[in-house]
């Protein structure tokens, strides 16, 4: 598979007056001057607030998580977070442990070997979860097995 690489030309000039503006580093400016953001836009992609985000209801099914999720907190159920071992798979995963378990859920969670297990979901990994008497998985970050469905919840 090919892949081109794309990159922005550097605009030094709107690098610095972002940097004075917003009093953040000329490396930080410079990536925020390759976004191409108004004023606006920079105040927002650099201090979000919960409002800036997309609604989490428009994922599909997300009703139904959220509901089996608060069960699970109602009946104090252990959960497992099966994440993945790249940044933003361990980040999700600890930023959803700590938000679980700041609702007094007892939490464990499940990263892959990336050597052994590769990318996404392992269909034995989740063999040995099941067999530990876990009620509730949930997976953030990770790729579906493909062509196999496996559910845990009871």
């Amino acid at each position: 598979m090919y892949k081109k690489w794309q990159y922005s030309e550097n605009n030094r000039e709107r690098a610095e007056e972002i940097s004075k503006k917003f009093n953040i580093s000329l490396l930080v400016s410079q990536i925020v001057a390759n976004k191409e953001l108004e004023d606006e836009k920079i105040e927002i992609f650099l201090e979000p607030t919960r409002h800036n985000f997309y609604d989490p209801f428009l994922l599909p099914d997300m009703e139904k998580a959220v509901e089996r999720i608060i069960r699970a907190i109602e009946d104090k159920e252990e959960v497992l977070i099966y994440g993945d071992y790249d940044v933003d798979g361990i980040t999700s995963t600890t930023v959803l442990m700590n938000f679980l378990e700041e609702r007094g859920l007892k939490v464990k969670y499940y990263i892959p070997n990336r050597l052994k297990e590769g990318y996404g979901l392992n269909k034995e990994a989740i063999k040995q979860i099941e067999n530990k008497n876990i009620n509730l998985m949930i997976t953030v970050d990770c790729r579906n097995i493909r062509n196999r469905r496996h559910r845990i919840c009871k």
